[in-house]
């Protein structure tokens, strides 16, 4: 068979004639008669070539009468017409598929994902070519990307180790794997910080010294476990205030806090209680800005409760966690990758990335919580912004930043 398109007819466009033709085409391919439903979208194609589904329709019948270069062509002239028309792309990546190019057509699928709305909106045919083009586009990833792992990381020495993360997750965000990490903070947004959702421990020396005092802050927090006095529900918004995804935690103390600070206010009965702790966190660049930080605490979880995904306030400080009581079952994620707790084992994390954590256990979970300054600030920098903080403070009549 040509693998031509047929253009028998010239002169004017005929939208409605075009449209009746593609009916009887319809109809032509119910009855099993592909040839002739064809030939009559070749003539409704010259009447009206403007028109993308009918191409697209021209293209199933060649298909379907075996002619795949037809069908081809096609589709290169509806998507001519209409460059994002899901159909037409996924089609393409389908015949792409039969002629065994595998690399190509991964990436034909790939780009018809794009365009593919929900699965629920899918007939089942076609719901079940997307799963399979998703399939086939997930395996070309991921051979992809073990290939750059074999050809650049593994002779990336002497990268360092903050490097070597930079470039996985290049790799994971230009192929796709997952999306790009976005900072969001609600109040305060600094720019030139990078977006990192867990940070190399080689960018805080302080963090072996933190992890060696974790007996010495587990006693500690025993002690205060057992009297159950200084702990307040860690989410407290007044009446009025849109609580969205807090409503189950406020004034809960299904989550709870031991705070040692809060908004830059010092809890001195909670300090002199935990000493050792108190030594521990000395260690820590914490930020000082009065009514705004630092921040520490004993974060405690109660069984089956899960922290909503949310955002913190501000991107000029990172928050370190140091587990102290992890049963299993608990998770933590910041943006697209998810860490499980290990008691000892301390991390930073960048807040103002979408983050949540959940205890799924019957067992109590408890953090050491603290905030540090972000280490691409400069000395100077750290203060001046925390002077327009507080300047932003006095100028709008706020004396304190805890929740109103």
């Amino acid at each position: 068979m040509t693998s031509t398109i047929a253009n028998s007819h010239t002169g004017a466009s005929d939208p409605a004639s075009a449209a009746a033709l593609s009916k009887q085409a319809s109809l032509a391919m119910q009855a099993g008669r592909a040839t002739e439903a064809r030939q009559l979208l070749q003539r409704a194609t010259a009447l009206d070539p403007g028109k993308a589904p009918l191409w697209l329709h021209l293209a199933a019948t060649s298909r379907a009468t075996a002619d795949y270069a037809a069908a081809m062509q096609a589709l290169e002239q509806a998507l001519k017409i209409e460059p994002r028309y899901f159909a037409a792309l996924l089609m393409k990546a389908t015949l792409i598929e039969r002629e065994g190019k595998q690399k190509e057509a991964a990436q034909a699928y790939g780009i018809a994902l794009t365009q593919a709305p929900p699965d629920d909106q899918l007939d089942p045919t076609t719901r079940g070519v997307v799963q399979r083009g998703r399939a086939l586009n997930r395996r070309y990833l991921d051979t992809l990307r073990t290939h750059l792992d074999h050809t650049v990381l593994a002779n990336a020495s002497p990268a360092t180790a903050a490097e070597s993360l930079r470039l996985k997750q290049f790799f994971d965000t230009t192929l796709g794997l997952r999306p790009r990490a976005q900072q969001n903070p609600s109040d305060y947004f600094y720019p030139g910080l990078p977006p990192i959702e867990f940070w190399p421990r080689e960018a805080f020396p302080w963090l072996a010294a933190l992890e060696a005092a974790t007996p010495t802050i587990q006693s500690e927090l025993a002690a205060t476990l057992g009297g159950q006095q200084g702990f307040t529900p860690y989410v407290e918004y007044k009446d009025g205030i849109p609580l969205d995804q807090w409503a189950a935690l406020n004034h809960s103390l299904d989550w709870s806090a031991f705070h040692f600070f809060h908004y830059g206010q010092r809890f001195a009965e909670n300090c002199a209680r935990c000493p050792q702790t108190m030594q521990a966190l000395s260690l820590l660049p914490q930020p000082v800005v009065e009514g705004r930080m630092p921040a520490a605490m004993f974060s405690v979880l109660k069984p089956h409760t899960r922290i909503p995904p949310h955002t913190g306030v501000a991107n000029v400080r990172l928050v370190m966690h140091l587990p102290l009581i992890v049963p299993p079952g608990c998770g933590f994620r910041v943006g697209n990758v998810t860490r499980e707790w290990k008691v000892g084992e301390a991390f930073v994390f960048d807040d103002t990335i979408e983050h949540e954590a959940w205890n799924d256990s019957d067992q109590t979970r408890v953090v050491l919580i603290a905030d540090v300054w972000h280490p691409h600030l400069s000395a100077r920098e750290r203060e001046l912004i925390g002077q327009a903080m507080i300047e932003m403070d006095a100028f709008n009549g706020v004396t304190t930043a805890l929740p109103l």
